[in-house]
């Protein structure tokens, strides 16, 4: 069994939750960052910041292989932990048998409410007080795994989705450190 400290980030975009990830890092080092877009501005940052990096388009690219070239980068580099920060990729079922139980993700929003995409518009057209971020582990299901923490948010009466957007996320970079640090040490 690898150990669970050694932890590989995948992100999509700009990559704030691996930002966050890597600044607060208590008993967990980051060893990759991988994304399925090569051009993602989270991995020039986490290039400059010394970090191993691993990219591949994913478009046009099978699942099955994309996810066997991502699991051959994560065994190369000895991960123990994945952490999902803004992969905006779903990953194969093969994959996640693969990885079993050692694949977490952060949403935003407090699971089981809100599973997939648009979570502030729904949050703010289902008239609801507070919102959130959930840590939970990854499964064939999507946003369906044990949530392993979360946080709450209130919704202000002025909130638009991207005023929300901006206050989970702010909520999400203090819980994932912190969820994470507890998890590789379970």
């Amino acid at each position: 069994m690898r150990d669970p400290g050694r932890v590989a980030i995948l992100i999509s975009g700009r990559g704030s939750n691996m930002k966050a990830l890597v600044e607060q890092a208590q008993g967990y080092e980051v060893v990759l960052v991988a994304s399925n877009k090569p051009l993602a501005p989270g991995l020039e940052w986490a290039r400059a910041a010394g970090l191993p990096t691993w990219a591949l388009d994913g478009k046009g690219v099978d699942k099955q292989e994309f996810d066997r070239l991502l699991s051959a980068a994560l065994h190369d580099h000895q991960v123990g932990t994945i952490a999902l920060a803004g992969f905006m990729r779903i990953l194969s079922p093969w994959f996640v048998d693969q990885w079993r139980g050692r694949i977490v993700n952060i949403h935003p929003s407090l699971l089981p409410k809100y599973q997939g995409l648009d979570t502030h518009v729904r949050a703010l057209s289902a008239g609801d007080a507070v919102s959130g971020c959930s840590v939970h582990l990854v499964t064939e299901e999507l946003d369906a795994g044990e949530v392993l923490g979360s946080a709450e948010v209130p919704i202000e009466p002025d909130d638009t989705p991207e005023s929300l957007e901006q206050r989970v996320l702010a909520a999400e970079h203090q819980l994932y450190p912190k969820v994470l640090g507890e998890f590789v040490h379970k």
